[in-house]
């Protein structure tokens, strides 16, 4: 894993969280609206829990690049 962040362009992994992350962009981004349905308790279906987490997977690659940048 660490082999791939060291590759990975940081710019990418922005990108990917800003576009991947947030499409749709309207009405609000989807994976707002899945961290609402979260905090109220109703991301329930498999289907929502699946596209929470190919939306949350850009996020969690940016986090652990800038884990690795800071980490040297």
């Amino acid at each position: 894993m660490w082999a791939f962040l060291e590759q990975l362009p940081l710019s990418y992994a922005v990108i990917a969280a800003a576009t991947l992350g947030l499409a749709p962009f309207k009405p609000e981004p989807h994976i707002w609206e899945k961290i609402k349905m979260i905090k109220s308790g109703t991301l329930k279906r498999p289907i929502d829990i699946f596209d929470f987490l190919l939306h949350a997977a850009p996020f969690a690659v940016l986090l652990a690049k800038l884990v690795q940048i800071a980490i040297g």
